[in-house]
Formats: C-alpha cells, structure tokens, sequence
C-alpha cells in the first residue's frame, strides 16, 4: 500500500480491515478444523470473520458518507468506527475477544500514529482483552495478544509502524505455536489455539496494511495436527464444553445497553451462572457473552442490568435434526445483481438476495435469505466471485443450525439462472447439485462496464468513458459504444463454441440491443439459440452467458 508507514491514515485502516477479512477467509475452515476450546463446536474460524465482516463494513460506512464531499476520513474516525462494529457484530467466544483487542488499539490510535502509538496500542488491547474475560485461561488468544505487544515494546528505539507490527506478528506466532505445551486440551487434539491462530492472521494483515508488503515468512503451525478422538471432550473447568459433556450446554449473546456500575453487578452474577464468560465495550453498550445451562436467566440478568438485544442463543448438543420446525424440501438462494433478475428467480422458485451496485451483500444477509427458505437441503448461488469467502462463511452459519447447505460457486448471474434452470427439487441432493454444478461450470461470463478513468487493462489502454467488454472477469474488448463492443464480445466468446447465448438487459439498455445482437448471432452463429431477460438496476448495462 503506497503510504508512509509512520503515519497509517483511514485508508491503512480500511486496507487492513479489507486484506484481514480477506485472509480470515482463505483460512475460516482450517481454523475451524482446529477448533476445540472452550467448546469443540469448529466455528472460532467463521466467527471471526463475521467480527471482522462487522468491522469492515463500518469502516466503509464511515467512507461512503464522506464520498459527496473531497475530504476522507481521518484515521480516529476510521479506527473508531472498525472497534464499533467489531463490537455490535461480534461472534462467539473469539469474536468477543476480538471486538475488545481492536477497540483498546482504536482506543490509542484515535489519538496518533506513528511506532510508539503501535506499542501502546497492542499493550492496551492485550490488557483489555484479558481484562474483560472473567478467568483467563494461558495458552489462549489472550497469551498470544500478550507475546505480541511484549514482542512489540521490544521493536529498536524509534522504529516505525511497520517494524513494530513486523515485531508482533513474529511474537504472536512463536506464541501460537507454544500453546499447545499450555493447555492440554491443545496438546490432547495435536493442535494450537484455533483464536490464537486467528490473531495471527489479523496481525499478518496489520504488517501488510502498513508496511504494503505481507509478512516474509507466512503463518505455518509446526504443531502436527493429530485428530482428537471421537469421544474426548476433555475441556478444563473454566471452558465449559458440550452439553453432552457436563458442561453448559447453552451459548448466550446479546448487545447491552448499560452503565458501567450495572455491567460490574451483571458479570457477578453471570459468573456465577456459568463461564467462558466475556463482556466487552464501554460508553454505555456492551456485548456479553457467556456459557450457561440457563439461557433464561442469562437473559433476565441483562434485562435486569439495562436493555439487551440482538439476542443470539446456541444449544450446543441440541439434536440438529429436531432444533428447528420441519422444514419442507429443498429450496435455491440466488444472489441477483438487479431486481428484473430477482423477479425472475422467484417466478423459478429460488428465494433471492438483491446486491444493489456498490453493495454487496453480507454474510449475515445470506444467512438470513437460507432460513427464509425453510427447507432441509439448500443450495446458494452467489453469482460473484468476490463473495466467495462471504457465502462459505454463511453455509457454515447455516450448517450449524442444522440445515443441509451446498455452496455452488457460481462468478456471474448468468452462471447462476444456467444451474436454476436445471435444479429439480425431485433428484437426490447430491444429483442436483451435480447438475447444477455441471450447468453453472459450463457457462462462460461476459458483461460491459463504462471505463470510469483512464488505466491499463489487459486489451490496452482505456481512456474514460470506453466500453469494456470483460469476458471471465478479465477486460478483452475495449470499444467506443454499447452494440459493436457486445458484437465483438459475443464473437470471442462464441468463437470457442456455444448453443445458448443469454442476454441480460441493464434498466438503461434499450430492448433493440437485444434485437440487433440476436439477429446478429444467427447470422455469424449457425444454430446457436438466444434468450433475453430484463435485468433492472444492476449496475452493468449488458450481461451475456454462453453454454
């Protein structure tokens, strides 16, 4: 990233958060594999980067509302707002923890930049982090937070940004891989702390948000990965475990809104009704967590303390099968770019998630379209390669609710109507994902964007204002109008073969396009079909599949 790394602004702030969610993205199933304290419920992976999908997401608030005038945002506006939704959208155990690391390094930040502030801004974090836990275990995030600021207050007198972040990332992963000689659960399933590893991954991002270059030497356990046996479910006093194990069998999180003495008595009594108990924030909102055996109770403290919402209740050992009223069949969840194509996918019977341009839709938006789908067996399209990571993270919400998800990673509407048209809700689950799969891998992608400034491209030089015809998400045509450059796209793309061509309309595309390409393809193309839908407000101002 082109920037001094003494002075990280809003924009270090944003890239890390963009590159951190990135990151907990490739690695969220690995680290969910590795999951097996306090509960071995494989999840700290996508919890995390839920938290950190909050994170980012207030941080880009904060840019979208400075985009009507010519200023950015500062770097205490921007730091603030990532600590904020870290905190409203912390998950699980490893969220909570993290939502309190990054708001005692906001916390410093907001106030400056430079090496010495890093220093301090990972101590307070890891004072905080340990503070807001009610007993801190060794051999958890909490002691690899803890190495990682010692690791940074001994970077050289009057290093920069970038070097004391390079310290505490070095110090966090030679924490990390000494956990397991820590807490014996660790060492029982040949594993490190599945939150520990999380945090090495964020502090990888922090060095290249600053310094621009990702860290030389990347993130390899050294610890062998030994399965643990089916049937340990050993966890130490304080962690709880499954319900099925003796320990709390109930996960409970809520926001509160409360004064400092009333969250003082509240985590007393908490403590008492459980454990894995974390309560982070301050100014007046707080996110609690706890383990308990009862949820009710959990609850009525908070009422009793001040005013909770954004209730979340997890049974750990409920029967996944029976948690939930029965669902009927099987059900499609589609990503559509515009609403004429969420018209479409409805006629078809697919519940629908509309990316409005600019905004894409976030995990928690996908979880909620798959159980508005209420059925056992879903499948999701999400019809954009850039929400790769955002769909993995929301099947695995949904898996764990106990609802059958199949991620068919669809790059393109056009991919995604191809596998609609083929699902057939009689077929086993296996079969039509197979198809569907089949349907969507065989569909090329092409769409045409208005070149917004002058770059590169891979077909050249753009100046603004060209069309550019980008086939598989790469630019191949660059033209001067909307007809020649579709003409010239539809040739490559059918030069390689093709029997369907599928045109998708943008509101402001007159429908004579369609006309004039249709006619066009039968005339250079013997016996290829086409077919036209009216794709509303989507950004683009054609979209073409070929199959």
């Amino acid at each position: 990233m082109p920037q001094t790394a003494d002075e990280p602004d809003a924009v270090a702030v944003r890239t890390w958060c963009s590159l951190a969610l990135d990151a907990l993205g490739r690695e969220r199933e690995a680290i969910d594999a590795i999951n097996v304290y306090p509960v071995a419920d494989g999840d700290t992976g996508t919890n995390l980067y839920l938290t950190v999908e909050s994170a980012a997401a207030a941080v880009e608030a904060v840019f979208a509302a400075h985009e009507t005038g010519t200023s950015v945002p500062s770097a205490a506006d921007a730091v603030r707002a990532m600590a904020h939704g870290a905190l409203i959208g912390a998950r699980g155990n490893s969220g909570t923890i993290l939502a309190q690391l990054l708001r005692g390094m906001a916390g410093v930040l907001a106030e400056g930049t430079g090496g010495d502030r890093m220093r301090l801004a990972l101590d307070r974090a890891a004072v905080w982090a340990r503070e807001a836990v009610a007993h801190p275990v060794e051999g958890t995030v909490l002691t690899v937070a803890d190495r990682a600021a010692a690791a940074a207050g001994r970077a050289a007198p009057g290093a920069d940004t970038a070097e004391v972040a390079r310290a505490a990332y070095e110090g966090a992963r030679a924490a990390l891989d000494a956990t397991p000689g820590q807490l014996p659960v660790l060492a029982r399933a040949g594993v490190v702390d599945a939150g520990g590893r999380g945090l090495v991954t964020l502090l990888g991002a922090l060095v290249e948000a600053v310094s621009g270059r990702a860290p030389e030497r990347p993130y390899e356990t050294s610890v062998p990965f030994v399965p643990p046996p089916a049937d340990d479910a050993e966890c130490p006093a304080d962690a709880g475990g499954d319900g099925d194990a003796g320990g709390p069998a109930f996960e409970v999180i809520y926001l509160l809104e409360a004064g400092d003495e009333a969250v003082e008595r509240l985590r007393t009594r908490l403590d008492a009704l459980g454990d894995s108990l974390v309560v982070v924030g301050g100014d007046g909102l707080w996110n609690v967590h706890v383990h308990v055996d009862d949820a009710g109770a959990a609850v009525e403290a908070g009422v009793e303390a001040g005013r909770p919402y954004r209730i979340r209740i997890t049974h750990f050992a409920a029967d996944r099968a029976h948690a939930r009223p029965e669902p009927a069949g099987r059900a499609v969840v589609v990503v559509v770019p515009g609403d004429g194509l969420a018209a479409l996918c409805r006629e078809a019977g697919a519940t629908t998630v509309l990316a409005r341009p600019g905004e894409p839709p976030a995990s928690g938006e996908l979880v909620d379209a798959i159980r508005r789908a209420h059925a056992r067996e879903v499948v999701l399209l999400p019809n954009d390669g850039d929400l790769r990571h955002t769909a993995a993270a929301a099947a695995e919400q949904a898996r764990a609710q106990g609802i059958r998800v199949a991620l068919i990673p669809t790059r393109a509407a056009v991919q995604g109507i191809a596998a609609l048209a083929v699902h057939e809700p009689d077929r086993s689950f296996d079969e039509d994902v197979v198809a569907m799969t089949a349907a969507a891998g065989a569909t090329r992608y092409a769409e045409l964007a208005v070149a917004e400034r002058q770059s590169w491209t891979s077909a050249g030089i753009c100046q603004a204002g060209d069309i550019l015809g980008l086939i598989d998400g790469d630019v191949a045509v660059i033209g001067q109008d909307v007809p020649a450059t579709a003409r010239k796209v539809l040739d490559r793309m059918l030069a390689a073969g093709g029997e369907l061509v599928t045109l998708v309309l943008g509101e402001h595309t007159p429908a004579t396009l369609a006309d004039s390409l249709e006619q066009h393809v039968r005339e250079a193309h013997l016996a290829v079909d086409t077919t036209t839908y009216a794709g509303g407000h989507q950004g683009a101002p054609l979209l073409i599949g070929v199959e």
